[in-house]
């Protein structure tokens, strides 16, 4: 059995930091070991079978074949559907395949421009491997999935009909670099199915981790040549889509480009014709046939008013899907323009700049981190924040210097099945008079300003992204979806031309003691001297009691009139016993006793001072109040782990939870500062065992 979630997002952390993620060390996909499996395989004389990712129709999905294909689909091993099969023949080129029965040619159209950049390619596609020396039905390819590259195992058994490949295809049947490439990613969306629709933008940004940009094309920018060229010149992958039409289907126009669906730039010139600068886009369709029958495609008259060296360089007259249009047209007849680079040069040209990257996991959860966009006053603060220095560099006037990107990670195994919500970010600058501020800022700081830059709109996108000048001084970024109490979890990653130093503001954790009523009368006028006259009517001739014992006391005497459901449970009950027994017998003591009663008092009284809405339960947002009214500091994403552990399905907080949880956390705090230096602490396993299975 794994362990539990909350230790592996450590041991995740812990290896990123470590430089797990990156591109020399990718994470391994599902924790399967490439060279691992490879060694057994051929260690054993067997071919691989991917247990994960099984050659069967549900790794096929549904919806995209009918019943009698699905049942028509027998999955084959290259060998078996080609006479001499190669991973790779003659080279790499987005001429080596067309697209099959999927509506994937988002994905196809992104592959057609990574052919472009040798050195992306080779990340995402290990070029090394065969089906020559230690073949063993084993491949590998490598994707960017927010924020970590992944190394994803597959086998080499392709589903087929008649002894044909159903989806993606090489021109040539011994190549096989596009299929396999296509089943790798599958396994990372789910099933073929769940590559049926897409955008450019996400093929693109998992082919290179960079960063993107979406230019609407019914309302270009001026500079949008100067742009494409930029791009061109930069390593960029580049493509645009055609607008929906009536229906979902890929309808072929007359002017011969196809509704709803997505092309790969491949290349940009200027030529000169009837004496005037003609700004030309090259497109690739990647169904590997069908183009644009309109000016400047393959068979028009207008080649013939360039020179003929122009021509012989750039015009190709063959079906291969690849064709000329002028920037005119292409604003005209596609809606979107899709660039991703590895660095954002490309989107003022200065390649002089070193750019400086940070990035930022957070989550918002609904009713803790969950606040919405500013239309939410109240809750707006509760959002996540982040704090960001921008230091001081000779930037000219109106030189953008900063780009955020928030992009909204799945929390579902299946890409069909995830809802994207409608985010955005707004940046505040922290003036003098909250610059000592520590932890959240509070609604009162959002109350009186606006933001200093912020997403034009919040989209139903998986990634937003602003670029925009930021002077030296100290900021506030709030990332947030548009409706408040909506969970997700997200990637915010900022990109800087300045030297810029960013953290979670929430992150610090603080622990104050909990003032307790020990010597003196507490509300109900009993001293510490009644306390143990009634814990001497429950407790054994020991003078002790054990967690049956607290139950009835608790439940029936100290807190009878205050508990609003069953009261507290054994188990938890057994737990603090646990928490307070300092002599290890599994029972109270009259001191240890009166101890907890000075705990259980306060934390009752902290409990209803914050229940404003008087309920008799916290919202999690009261529970944030209670969190500060007891002393205790802790980050958005503990508050939210200790949210998802002790509330109820309705999001609200019990005093029976609620006093189990602090206690709990109290007692946390007070072992880590007794064992640690402050910082860290180290234990041996029986040390750990000792205290984790009895706490």
């Amino acid at each position: 059995m794994p362990p539990p979630g909350v230790c592996l997002n450590i041991m995740d952390a812990r290896n990123k930091q470590d430089g797990q993620g990156s591109v020399a060390n990718p994470v391994k996909f599902f924790n399967q070991d490439y060279e691992q499996l490879q060694q057994y395989c051929i260690t054993r004389g067997v071919r691989y079978i991917d247990e994960m990712f099984p050659p069967h129709r549900n790794s096929i999905g549904s919806g995209i074949l009918s019943p009698s294909m699905l049942n028509s689909v027998v999955w084959l091993r290259p060998a078996k559907i080609a006479p001499n099969p190669s991973f790779v023949l003659d080279g790499i080129s987005r001429f080596d395949f067309g697209q099959g029965d999927l509506g994937n040619c988002w994905f196809l159209a992104s592959i057609g421009a990574l052919t472009f950049q040798t050195h992306v390619l080779g990340q995402v596609v290990p070029l090394e491997q065969t089906f020559g020396e230690n073949y063993c039905g084993l491949f590998h390819f490598r994707f960017w999935r927010f924020g970590n590259w992944v190394d994803v195992v597959i086998d080499d058994k392709l589903p087929t009909i008649n002894g044909r490949l159903i989806f993606v295809h090489s021109k040539n049947r011994n190549e096989f670099w596009p299929a396999l490439l296509e089943k790798a990613y599958a396994k990372v969306c789910g099933s073929y199915a769940d590559m049926n629709a897409g955008t450019l933008a996400e093929a693109m940004v998992d082919f290179t981790g960079g960063v993107h940009i979406c230019v609407q094309l019914s309302d270009p920018p001026p500079n949008l040549w100067e742009l494409l060229c930029r791009a061109g010149k930069s390593r960029s992958l580049m493509g645009c889509g055609t607008p929906q039409g009536a229906t979902s289907a890929n309808t072929v126009l007359q002017n011969g480009l196809v509704q709803g669906h997505a092309y790969t730039i491949t290349g940009v010139t200027q030529m000169v014709s009837y004496g005037k600068l003609v700004n030309l886009v090259r497109l690739w369709n990647p169904w590997g046939r069908g183009e644009w029958q309109g000016d400047w495609s393959d068979r028009s008259s207008l080649w013939n008013t360039v020179s003929a060296q122009d021509r012989e360089m750039c015009l190709s007259v063959a079906d291969d899907g690849e064709f000329w249009m002028t920037l005119e047209d292409l604003c005209k007849f596609y809606s979107d323009l899709d660039i991703c680079s590895l660095c954002p040069d490309f989107l003022d040209g200065n390649s002089s700049c070193q750019w400086k990257t940070s990035s930022h996991e957070g989550r918002w959860v609904a009713g803790t981190t969950a606040g919405g966009c500013m239309n939410n006053r109240e809750s707006f603060w509760t959002n996540p924040q982040y704090r960001v220095k921008v230091d001081g560099e000779n930037l000219a006037p109106g030189e953008k210097n900063m780009l955020v990107s928030l992009m909204q990670k799945p929390d579902k195994r299946n890409r069909r099945l995830v809802q994207s919500l409608h985010i955005g970010f707004c940046i505040f600058e922290v003036t003098e008079q909250y610059k000592g501020q520590s932890g959240k800022f509070p609604a009162s700081f959002f109350s009186s300003r606006s933001p200093v830059a912020q997403t034009k709109t919040f989209l139903n996108s998986r990634e937003v992204m602003e670029f925009f000048v930021l002077k030296p001084g100290e900021y506030l970024i709030v990332p947030s979806t548009f409706n408040p109490n909506e969970t997700a979890s997200f990637l915010l990653t900022i990109l800087s031309k300045t030297e810029t130093h960013g953290y979670e503001n929430s992150a610090e954790h603080k622990h104050e003691p909990v003032e307790e009523y020990t010597n003196k009368m507490d509300i109900n006028g009993q001293d510490d001297d009644n306390k143990k006259d009634l814990f001497q009517q429950f407790s054994d001739k020991y003078d002790e009691v054990d967690a049956e014992q607290l139950q009835r006391l608790l439940n029936d005497n100290i807190l009878k009139g205050d508990l609003k459901s069953g009261g507290f449970s054994i188990d938890a009950c057994r737990s603090m016993v646990a928490l307070m027994d300092t002599s290890i017998t599994g029972k109270l003591n009259g001191e240890e006793f009166v101890r907890l009663w000075n705990k259980v008092v306060r934390y009752k009284d902290i409990f209803f001072s914050t229940d404003v809405s008087r309920t008799g339960t916290l919202s999690l947002s009261e529970l944030r109040n209670a969190f500060i009214a007891s002393g205790m500091r802790v980050s958005d994403d503990l508050l939210n782990l200790m949210a998802l552990r002790y509330s109820s399905n309705s999001r609200h907080m019990t005093l029976e939870s609620f006093i189990s949880l602090i206690l709990r956390l109290d007692c946390m705090y007070k072992i880590f500062k007794q064992l640690s230096d402050g910082k860290a602490m180290n234990l041996r396993e029986s040390e750990w065992i000792y205290i984790s299975m009895y706490t």
